[in-house]
């Protein structure tokens, strides 16, 4: 008898080495998953690293922690290793079902069991996730749940479990009940958690999301609602309701609130379908469901950073709407999450073929202070919608015609500018602030050209530099040009009070000129410089979707509004300070003289508000969230036309370059008469009949 137990013991011992080996051979999709059999797994500390300087097109890979599978890739990026891929998991078949291995329950009781009923053959192995779901929990999937949350939100686990949700989506979706979407809802709100938002970035797949999105509504999609209405899903991450609807049912409204960065204050959501959308069903019975998504939209950004498809943030609530075919029409209220944003907000949905946001399926309707409303088209490939916002130039015709025709005029003015300088140079700049004038409207006309040109190169071209470094050199020569024209104005502006103040003293020609290159250029060059040097290493320094200063991830574009308010109110003290100092009128003056000094008030305050920049100051109604088209056409108006207001007001209106120019012309006038009479005069007839 104890000879037959040592045998059985034996052939025990070797029944689980087998089942060992055998599972060390289990395979996901043909891909090998060994795996540590022993509880929740960490990541730990990176075992090497990839050191030393770097090149440009330079790769390096290292091997994941203990007990990961896979490895870390980086990227040479500004001669440092950064990482850039990572395909770490801990994840497989094997672990998914490994408590349910029949092998794993046998006890020493097997001790008394004969040896006839015993079964020495391993078990089958588990090729796909379908086949272990249906081995061990059919019902509701719950056998996968706990092995999931177990699981490190890894870049290399968030892509199994969504692989994981893809295949359940097609190969179980049938009899899909409310337990099972409660489950499947629950693996997914694993990955969906707000720590692991950044590690979506780091897998090899750039659209995982968007499977993941798709995978989530083809499985939503083959729910059955059996009751009028049920909450089916109320995870932190995922809320899911259901109803039965037909065309006798009134209009219907979905409601979400979900809490975001862990805070009791709710954001709020909802779904309505109009009541002429309802119209169009059957009689009998439909159902509607719909997903509400708090953090899949910093999700899709993270992923999607660097396309052109997504240039702005999400800023609410991700809807995914599972509605009868004959229902076209959906109207859905968002509120905004980040309510700091002076930005408008636009509606748009996601294309699953395209996998991008498409912004004509929707229409917003209304913006009434952190709601948003918004009307989209419902169809099989755009079944999930949201918000995008960030500050942003309006798309309108009227605008981009004025900025077209006014740079153009301006470039031409500047120019005709430039060359009357030339002509009259000699002739107007006689004392030294003379000439430091002169000098300040050549350097304000020749930053301005500049600037208008590189914006033109940058509307023209932008598209095709923003993967470039020829979009870096074009946001800097542009930001530093309308810098060096702000500054300039800024350092006229200082001559005025200058004058002003120290009527009898005179500064030398030569201190004059390098303080004024010393503002003009070498503050605008120090803040463009100092701005590439700390936003490029981060990525920050341009616009995704435009070669200009970014502001939704570093806010570069402070580094030229701050300085271009700050001078324009400057500025603006300064005209305000010549319109007091202008002559007033004395004791018992006349109307007449009354009004001369308010026309000479206004000819001052029209002269200097185009050389001074006064007409930026409406920049600011602009950034002001709701402003009016109005005031963007008339900052583009006053803006774009500047060149020409510099050569009318700067040029034209200034009597003594008037006359320096009217002597110019009358003297060439002269020499062309004396050329004239020389050439007809006896003597020089004589040479020509003598030649």
């Amino acid at each position: 008898m104890k000879s037959q137990e040592m045998l059985i013991c034996c052939l025990m011992l070797f029944l689980a080495t087998e089942c060992s080996h055998n599972r060390s051979k289990i395979h996901v999709n043909g891909g090998d998953k060994h795996q540590h059999p022993e509880g929740k797994l960490k990541t730990g500390k990176i075992q090497e690293k990839c050191l030393g300087p770097c090149l440009s097109t330079s790769n390096c890979s290292q091997p994941c922690a203990q007990h990961f599978r896979g490895e870390i890739g980086f990227t040479c990026h500004q001669n440092k290793w950064q990482k850039s891929t990572e395909t770490c998991t801990s994840l497989s078949v094997e672990t998914l079902f490994k408590d349910f291995n029949s092998a794993l329950r046998l006890s020493v009781a097997a001790a008394s069991i004969p040896l006839h009923v015993l079964d020495f053959r391993a078990p089958e192995p588990m090729n796909s996730v379908a086949q272990g779901i249906r081995r061990n929990c059919p019902i509701d999937f719950a056998c996968i749940i706990d092995v999931v949350k177990s699981s490190e939100t890894t870049s290399g686990n968030i892509a199994f479990i969504v692989e994981l949700l893809r295949n359940i989506s097609t190969d179980l979706s049938d009899n899909i009940n409310r337990e099972k979407m409660k489950s499947y809802s629950e693996v997914a709100n694993h990955i969906l958690d707000r720590a692991a938002i950044s590690n979506w970035a780091f897998i090899p797949d750039k659209n995982t999301s968007s499977d993941f999105l798709q995978s989530m509504n083809l499985f939503a999609r083959q729910l059955h609602v059996h009751d009028n209405s049920e909450d089916i899903v109320d995870e932190l991450f995922i809320q899911a309701k259901a109803f039965r609807i037909n065309n006798n049912t009134s209009e219907k409204k979905f409601n979400f609130s979900t809490s975001i960065n862990n805070t009791t204050e709710g954001i709020i959501g909802m779904i309505e379908i109009p009541r002429q959308e309802l119209w169009k069903l059957p009689p009998n019975a439909s159902q509607a469901i719909t997903i509400a998504f708090p953090t899949l939209g910093a999700i899709l950004k993270e992923v999607h950073l660097q396309n052109a498809s997504l240039p702005r943030p999400v800023n609410g609530l991700v809807f995914s709407v599972i509605l009868p075919e004959r229902l076209q029409q959906v109207l859905l209220t968002f509120e905004k999450i980040n309510k700091s944003q002076n930005a408008k907000a636009q509606c748009v949905g996601w294309h699953s073929r395209k996998r991008s946001w498409d912004k004509n399926v929707c229409e917003t309707t209304s913006e009434i202070m952190n709601k948003v409303k918004c009307q989209c088209n419902y169809t099989n490939m755009v079944m999930s919608f949201s918000i995008l916002m960030s500050p942003t130039s309006i798309n309108n015709k009227v605008l981009d015609y004025i900025t077209c025709i006014g740079l153009s005029i301006s470039i031409f003015s500047l120019i005709l500018c430039l060359i009357i300088e030339a002509t009259v140079w000699t002739r107007v700049v006689v004392t030294e602030i003379s000439y430091m004038r002169h000098v300040c409207i050549v350097n304000i006309a020749v930053s301005l050209l500049i600037a208008n040109v590189w914006f033109i190169i940058n509307s023209k071209f932008h598209k095709k530099a923003r993967d470039s470094n020829w979009c870096v050199v074009l946001t800097f020569f542009s930001h530093l040009f309308y810098l060096s024209l702000f500054f300039w104005m800024f350092f006229k502006a200082l001559l005025i009070i200058y004058g002003i103040l120290f009527v009898f003293h005179r500064m030398l020609k030569s201190r004059m000129m390098a303080i004024g290159f010393a503002i003009g250029y070498g503050c605008p060059l120090v803040i463009a410089g100092t701005t590439v040097a700390i936003t490029v290493p981060e990525k920050g320094y341009m616009r995704p979707n435009a070669c200009w200063l970014n502001w939704d991830n570093t806010k570069a574009l402070l580094a030229f509004a701050i300085p271009a308010l700050v001078i324009v109110a400057v500025n603006l003290v300064v005209v305000l300070v010549v319109a007091i100092n202008t002559q007033r009128p004395s004791i018992g003056s006349s109307k007449s003289q009354d009004l001369a000094i308010i026309m000479r008030i206004s000819k001052n305050v029209a002269i200097l508000t185009p050389l001074l920049g006064l007409t930026w100051g409406f920049g600011i109604a602009t950034l002001i969230e709701g402003t009016s088209p109005v005031f963007h056409i008339i900052f583009a108006l006053l803006n774009a036309f500047q060149g020409f207001f510099i050569l009318l007001f700067g040029t034209i209106m200034d009597h003594k370059i008037r006359d320096a120019l009217r002597m110019r012309i009358s003297s060439l006038k002269g020499r062309s008469r004396a050329a004239e009479n020389a050439s007809l005069s006896p003597t020089n007839g004589s040479k020509l009949m003598n030649r």
